[in-house]
């Protein structure tokens, strides 16, 4: 069935149109929906997809009832359903482009896509096709992660990553850090600095490959470091903040203004 949101800037000329809402919507103006995790607890810091002073624009946040970080990370029996019924309660509510706090998440991201009506993306990792065409033929991608023993074949094809893009990835997980594995085992606390410098000395690691060209953070906890990660790295870095920030601007076209 085809969508039928209505695209619109509304200005001072907006008292001459007629607007209207689809039925059953109760909301507006929230462009991007955000499923994430539900049974976690570790802080989320400024720069998280989840904490609200991540964006400059609305976005609407969605937890996906009862899933916990081992039933995502492992595909378990009824995630796909719940995954479904989140996504269909944001499309209900007027979202215009749908993303996730969980690089996992892109394990269904082919499925959602096919069984909804707006665009999805529900992993970061759907940006490496793209960031491929920006880099030499002979130039490697860098891949920081969780959890690298997560990282499958199901999840490379759901997210469009071809076997010989796979073969230019360097894979670095973060899951058996002493302070960064409070994300995966739900401590509740983390040393703030001490997990910075975890992920810089995966970096360290990376970069230490042949040309390494880019860098793609897939885990929505990792963007408050990337400022420092590129600072090491020295190359353009990815993550979820880019990505929903190009689905948003993609939904919220607004006109040009200025004199020729």
């Amino acid at each position: 069935m085809k969508s039928n949101i209505r695209y619109g800037y509304l200005d001072e000329y907006s008292d001459q149109v007629t607007v209207s809402m689809k039925r059953g919507q109760n909301i507006a103006g929230w462009p991007i929906g955000i499923i994430y995790i539900d049974d976690v607890y570790y802080p989320m810091m400024p720069g998280n997809i989840v904490n609200g002073y991540t964006f400059d624009f609305p976005v609407r946040l969605k937890a996906v009832e009862g899933l916990d970080i081992p039933n995502l990370f492992n595909c378990g029996d009824q995630v796909h359903d719940a995954i479904l019924d989140a996504c269909r309660t944001l499309e209900r509510e007027g979202i215009r482009a749908i993303s996730s706090a969980c690089g996992f998440f892109g394990n269904y991201h082919r499925q959602i896509a096919d069984e909804i009506d707006i665009p999805v993306a529900l992993s970061s990792l759907v940006q490496l096709p793209w960031i491929e065409t920006l880099l030499k033929p002979s130039q490697k991608i860098g891949v920081l992660t969780a959890d690298e023993t997560s990282i499958t074949p199901r999840l490379y094809e759901s997210c469009g990553i071809s076997p010989q893009l796979q073969e230019r990835l360097v894979v670095r997980g973060l899951g058996k850090e002493k302070e960064f594995s409070c994300i995966l085992e739900g401590r509740g606390e983390f040393h703030n600095g001490k997990v910075k410098e975890e992920l810089l000395e995966k970096t360290r690691e990376i970069m230490a490959s042949d040309d390494v060209g880019a860098i793609l953070l897939e885990c929505s906890d990792m963007p408050p470091y990337a400022y420092a990660i590129q600072a090491e790295a020295g190359v353009p870095v990815f993550d979820f903040t880019t990505l929903i920030r190009w689905m948003h601007s993609a939904v919220t076209q607004t006109p040009y203004r200025g004199f020729i």
